[in-house]
Order: C-alpha cells, then sequence, then structure tokens
C-alpha cells in the first residue's frame, strides 16, 4: 500500500495526531519520503504518541521511517504487537532506556530483553537528565558525577553484551566530545557506542563538524537536528530550528556518518520549546569545565556572532496547547521533507537495508 493510499484509509483514526489531513496529503505529494525517524522528544504534548503503538502509527502517517521511543508495557503479546506493527509499516524501532544504578540492575534487563523481542535495532541512554553547565557548582560536584556515571556503564556493559544489544550513551550536554570518545575507548566494547546528537555541544563549545567527525566512528544512533544561535549578555541563546533553517552542514554531518556507519538510522530530534540560555560567560558555567578555555570560548563566540540568526529565536511559552501541538507537527513535517528532498535520506524500497 502506498503511503497516501494508507493516510486515506486511517485519517479519521489519526485525526488526533494530525489535526489537518488534507494538509498533510498535499504536504505528502510535493515532498518525498524519507528514512528519517522520529525521536519521541519531538512532541512534548501531543496526546496521540504517549504510547509505542500510538507512536508509530502517528509518526508513519507524518512520513518518518521509524521510531526511536520508550517502551509503555512490556508484556510480550504488546512487544510482539510492536515488533508485527513496526515490521508492516517498514520502520525501524530504536529503544529509550534509563541507565541502571545498583537497585535497577533486574530492571534494567527486563527493559533490554523487552526491546530485543519488541524488534528494536539498539538501546539510547544518556548520563545525565540535565544540563552539566546548570547541573554542577563545583569540579567536585562534577567529578562525582562522573563516578557515578561511570558505575552505571560498567553495571549495563555485561546486559547489552549478554544479549547483543547496542547501547549508544546520548552526548547530552555532559560529555564533551573529546571526553566521550576517552569514555569509549576506556570500555572498548562493540555493544557500547554513541548516540550522536549534532545540536547538543555547542552548549559545551565544541565546534558542530568536530564533533560529529569524532563521534561519528562510536554511533550506532543518532538525534539529527539543525541549531540557530544568537547572542544574548551572559552568552548565547541555542535554539532547534527545522532542517535547513540553522547554520548546520547537515548534508556534510550526513556524509561523515554514512561514511563511518553505513547501516545507521538518522531520527529526527525537532524541539520546538523556548530557545536555551548557554551562560558561557558567567564563572558558574565554568565551574565543572577543567580543561575548556579561551581558545574554546573565543571560537563558539565567533561562531555565533558569524551565525547569527537573521529573526528572532521562535518562542513558545506564550502558546496555547493547540497552537504548541499544530507547531510541533508543522516542524516536524518540515524537517522530514527536507531530510528526504536535501539530504538523500529519500525512502528506499520495502525490505532494503
Amino acid at each position: 500500500m502506498k503511503r497516501r493510499d494508507f493516510l486515506k484509509t486511517v485519517a479519521v483514526g489519526t485525526t488526533a495526531c494530525l489535526p489537518d489531513v488534507a494538509a498533510l496529503l498535499d504536504a505528502q505529494d510535493a515532498a518525498p519520503p524519507t528514512t528519517m525517524g522520529i525521536v519521541e522528544y519531538s512532541f512534548s504534548v501531543n496526546p496521540r504518541t504517549k504510547s509505542t503503538l500510538d507512536f508509530l502509527e502517528c509518526t508513519h502517517a507524518l512520513g518518518a521511517g521509524g521510531v526511536q521511543t520508550g517502551l509503555d508495557k512490556l508484556s510480550p503479546d504488546y512487544l510482539e504487537q510492536v515488533r508485527r506493527r513496526a515490521s508492516e509499516l517498514h520502520m525501524y524501532l530504536e529503544v529509550i532506556v534509563g541507565l541502571p544504578d545498583g537497585g535497577r540492575v533486574d530492571d534494567f534487563e527486563r527493559h533490554v530483553v523487552a526491546a530485543k523481542q519488541a524488534g528494536a535495532f539498539c538501546l539510547r541512554s544518556a548520563c545525565l537528565s540535565g544540563r552539566r553547565y546548570e547541573d554542577f557548582s563545583s569540579l567536585d560536584e562534577w567529578k562525582r558525577f562522573v563516578a557515578g556515571a561511570k558505575k552505571r556503564i560498567a553495571l549495563a556493559l555485561p546486559i547489552v553484551e549478554k544479549h547483543r544489544m547496542p547501547l549508544g550513551l546520548e552526548n547530552h550536554k555532559d560529555w564533551t566530545a573529546s571526553e566521550l570518545v576517552s569514555l569509549m575507548k576506556a570500555y572498548s566494547s562493540e555493544y557500547l557506542g554513541v548516540c550522536l546528537d549534532t545540536g547538543n555541544n555547542l552548549s559545551l563549545l565544541d565546534d558542530p563538524m568536530d564533533l560529529v567527525e569524532s563521534l561519528a566512528p562510536y554511533a550506532f544512533s543518532t538525534h539529527f537536528k539543525d541549531m540557530a544561535v544568537e547572542e544574548y549578555p551572559e552568552g548565547f541563546l541555542l535554539a532547534e530550528v527545522p532542517l535547513g533553517q540553522g547554520f548546520l552542514n547537515l548534508r556534510h554531518a550526513v556524509d561523515v556518518i554514512r561514511k563511518a556507519k553505513p547501516r545507521i538510522h538518522f531520527s529526527l530530534e525537532m524541539i520546538t520549546r523556548d530557545p536555551l540560555r548557554v551562560p558561557c560567560l558567567t564563572d558558574k558555567y565554568w565551574a565543572s569545565f577543567p580543561d575548556r578555555g579561551g581558545l574554546y570560548l573565543a571560537r563558539t563566540l565567533r561562531l555565533v556572532r558569524e551565525h547569527r540568526s537573521s529573526k528572532p529565536l521562535t518562542k513558545v511559552s506564550g502558546l496555547s496547547r493547540d497552537s504548541r501541538q499544530k507547531l510541533e507537527e508543522e516542524n516536524v513535517r518540515q524537517c522530514l521533507a527536507y531530510a528526504g528532498r536535501e539530504l538523500g535520506l529519500e525512502e528506499r524500497p520495502a525490505g532494503a537495508g
């Protein structure tokens, strides 16, 4: 069944996800489908993205080629439904999990086993849920976090190796590129790698293309995004924007990642939110960066000034829930259309690798 025909048959069932199905059909005719998938964090207010099965249906209707999401149920019957539905839709599945701690090792293994039963290609996790420059006020605090993160990785590694399930750690505004490479080398496991986020490490003053080139050899999965920037008194503002509307060299990023990992999936993380403040001109920002210096700051501020957004960065805090949902979906649709049209991520025939 062609994607447009599928949309026609499920239009009534997907109106919670697609408020204007006719407009989407027109957009699908105008833009090529794409193999790019969608990360669940691209949606924050859509009720159709709260279960794994619903997320598959919703993102397929939008034209995506796969998903990176959590599993909302771990029963064998449900996991089989997820596996079968993803296969029917010719969509890939990557599963988001939390790293284990001393009391959650069994729970982590249950999620690893469940992800494998659901047909997941890999797992994605992160060591820090927040942001390094906001969460840590001293170098000692950062060092305690690093020690704890390494313990959690050490707990996870035997489990993913046992079940032969690759685990990608995201550069989640915690590790600099060099720190994450060092972490990969220290463990040197074929089942431990990276979920490569193309935009996050600007907030840590890493050059975005240097980051891609250094992490691509370790990548199991991606959070693919474009970024826009502008200065503010304490540093700079950083915002995800629809692909092609920011300043990242996206085609080069795709080429570098594909060369290193030809079978990797590109998963969109288009977070529609207010711009993030990166206060790199404050004392607190530098508290947990013993190896960063003036060169990193000067290079990043120069990049911000050279690529300052030509229009004010979008804010969503004043929007109604409905308006925010529509904006999220429009941003995602624009990204998927761009990925197929400009990035060589056009849809392959069913069954292609």
